[in-house]
């Protein structure tokens, strides 16, 4: 290729998700002229898979309470959120048509509850702003020159941009353009990079083949999961190699960093957390006739099957009979049926990704500090937080400063 080969724009977005969106909004009410790419052939793939299930924007909860979600990620995560709070990002939903509701459990949704109406709406919000689009171009680093390299279905493409914002998220869902390939360009050029791990996931458990055979797929509810100090309510679903689902998820940092440093971590399930032991050790004690086992429980405690086949396999791991536990030791054991987990979920599998670039290597303005002109947003950076809205809040939030960011480096 020759120099008269390089595309020379103004602003180059690499990545088409919330926060590479989000920039490029920014970037372009603020006057620059931007192009977006994307390896995949639409925009926002990972986003409107996460709307399937009714699109989370964001949360209600107090702000000081939202922030702290962001562990030790908090400090660094404050300036953005708090430029960009949940609060904005709802009245930003309304302006695209997408009125919003706070949910039971104080998640926000759009009131379509679904992802696409709101990406059609912010998408033609773009095109009429001047942003430009550019698909099935997969960025493979940067030349000799410092040109954007990108692999074409028409072959090798360089682009020269004034100002670069990097949005292409973590490695989670490789399938939908997330596949973190972007680790080993940004590491060739000395920046510090946070391994990648699996966050908001599933774990491993050798459960018995009866039981994954009977119970795959099959749903925990009214439960609540503990492990430490930590306890959270909710529900989970047994899987042929585990355990996933909301309540697991909210627990997962905690219990990855152990499951990684020690192999394995023992998770406890109170199936029915709303009776004491003393409680259930009394309806226990009552005489079951000619019932079935299982019946009796279910019929005593409203257990389902899947909890009862849950209680077995606890049992049998410890060498006892389900059936032949005093009422007292079966209370306790049915709200604190120890799960060993020996693994997480794989990375393809996690909801989102921990680690990333470093907060050390940019600046107050989302821009690397060794790659003047070229800033970073969303999933690539080194934070996590559990679901319910916190993982878009700061993809939006960091796509905005990161917009802010380019406008007062080209401005310079």
């Amino acid at each position: 290729m020759t120099v008269t080969d390089v595309l020379k724009i103004d602003v180059a977005v690499i990545g088409a998700g919330p926060a590479g969106l989000m920039a490029a909004e920014v970037l372009a009410k603020g006057g620059a002229r931007v192009t977006v790419f994307d390896a995949m052939p639409s925009a926002a793939r990972k986003f409107l898979m996460a709307g399937r299930g009714g699109l989370n924007l964001t949360h209600s909860e107090p702000l000081p309470d939202f922030l702290a979600r962001y562990g030790a990620a908090e400090a660094r995560l404050v300036p953005a959120i708090a430029s960009f709070t949940p609060g904005d990002l709802r009245a930003w939903s309304e302006a695209l048509g997408q009125p919003t509701f706070i949910g039971s459990s104080g998640r926000v949704f759009p009131e379509a509850f679904k992802a696409s109406p709101l990406l059609r709406a912010w998408l033609r919000l773009l095109s009429e702003q001047g942003v430009t689009f550019a698909f099935r171009h997969r960025w493979t680093g940067w030349n000799a020159d410092g040109a954007l390299k990108f692999e074409t279905p028409d072959g090798p493409r360089l682009v020269a941009a004034k100002a670069t914002v990097l949005a292409l998220g973590g490695g989670s869902w490789a399938k939908l353009g997330s596949d973190a390939a972007w680790v080993d360009w940004l590491a060739a050029k000395g920046i510090a990079i946070a391994p990648l791990r699996p966050a908001n996931v599933g774990f491993n458990v050798a459960w018995s083949d009866v039981f994954k055979d009977r119970f795959e797929g099959q749903p925990l509810k009214g439960i609540a999961l503990s492990f430490g100090t930590q306890s959270i309510r909710g529900e989970a679903m047994i899987t042929r190699s585990g355990i996933e689902g909301g309540a697991v998820y909210a627990l997962s940092s905690a219990l990855r960093e152990v499951v990684m440093a020690d192999g394995q971590v023992v998770l406890h399930i109170a199936l029915r957390p709303d009776l004491s032991a003393d409680e259930l050790a009394s309806k226990l004690a009552v005489p079951r006739g000619k019932q079935s086992f299982s019946n009796f429980l279910r019929k005593a405690l409203h257990l389902s099957p899947v909890a009862t086949g849950l209680l077995q396999e606890a049992a049998i791991a410890q060498g006892r009979q389900l059936a032949a536990l005093p009422p007292d030791e079966l209370g306790v054991l049915i709200n604190a049926v120890p799960i060993t987990l020996t693994g997480t979920a794989p990375m393809a599998r996690a909801i989102s990704t921990a680690g990333g670039i470093v907060f050390d290597e940019i600046d107050d303005a989302f821009m690397l500090k060794r790659l003047p002109g070229v800033f970073v947003a969303g999933e690539m950076l080194d934070w996590e937080a559990p679901t319910g809205g916190y993982l878009l809040q700061a993809s939006f939030a960091t796509g905005v400063a990161a917009g802010q960011g380019v406008l007062k480096y080209l401005g310079s």
